[in-house]
């Protein structure tokens, strides 16, 4: 994925992924810093600024990644910036970084919405997923004029069919994730849904910004958007994408459609 999406915005990167095989949800804050600085040490061979860069992904945030320089700057003896991007912004990440995934995504699909002649204003918008890209996503398309009327995350999701306040929806999580691991709140007269009732939704744009895997041979008949935008990586298998091309669904892959973010990582990289 990194290696086309660097490619299609024309940047100097080849691509890499890695990662830790563990939960998150079952870490406290002190585990999780445990947990990265100990991968740092383990991967600092295989990394830095003109090798390989680490960005945030998926469980991931800024404060990780100031973990990451933290820990590799000890190693090497002094502050490097430049191995990893997605930092707080006060030890040198960029302005933007956070809701950059998100932007890149909104704005393929506004274009992608004028070709096809949809109204975008009121295009109704399904999100699987309510992470950093999704929950961006809803907030940066309501203000676009869209009407987000779906909403789902790993704890189950929301549907109304005059649209959900985004920024509601945002506020609230927020609080209760201080509390406990609780999913997307209730919300006054709005139905709760499944996952597999949000793909198979009547709406004019499907943006999967979870994980990989989502669509696939066995659901992706069920999908009726116009759009499917892939703001996750990989989210449509191979079976799943082989059904979607029968459809007339306007896809925009991955590899375009996520490019939002390594790409305002290369700026503040550089």
């Amino acid at each position: 994925w990194m290696t086309f999406k660097g490619a299609i915005v024309g940047l100097p990167y080849g691509g890499g992924k890695g990662g830790v095989a563990c939960n998150p949800r079952e870490l406290s804050l002190r585990e999780k810093e445990e947990v990265t600085r100990a991968y740092i040490r383990a991967i600092a061979p295989l990394i830095g600024p003109q090798m390989d860069i680490p960005a945030p992904d998926v469980a991931t945030n800024a404060q990780v990644m100031g973990w990451v320089m933290d820990e590799y700057s000890k190693l090497q003896g002094f502050n490097n910036f430049g191995v990893v991007t997605g930092k707080p912004v006060i030890i040198g990440g960029s302005q933007g970084r956070t809701q950059a995934t998100a932007m890149g995504c909104c704005l393929v699909i506004r274009a992608a919405a004028r070709k096809l002649g949809i109204e975008f204003k009121g295009a109704r918008i399904a999100v699987q997923g309510f992470g950093n890209a999704g929950s961006n996503l809803t907030t940066i398309l309501h203000d676009m004029g869209a009407k987000i009327i779906a909403v789902t995350d790993i704890k189950g999701g929301l549907y109304h069919p005059d649209g959900l306040n985004p920024y509601t929806l945002v506020k609230e999580n927020d609080l209760l994730k201080q509390k406990t691991d609780a999913g997307i709140i209730d919300y006054p007269g709005a139905k709760v849904i499944s996952n597999e009732e949000l793909f198979a939704m009547e709406c004019d744009i499907l943006i999967p910004a979870a994980i990989e895997n989502q669509i696939t041979g066995q659901n992706a008949g069920n999908v009726k958007a116009k759009i499917l935008a892939e703001a996750a990586n990989g989210p449509t298998t191979p079976e799943g994408n082989e059904i979607i091309k029968t459809k007339n669904i306007f896809v925009l892959p991955d590899v375009l459609a996520s490019a939002g973010g390594v790409t305002v990582s290369y700026f503040e990289w550089v």
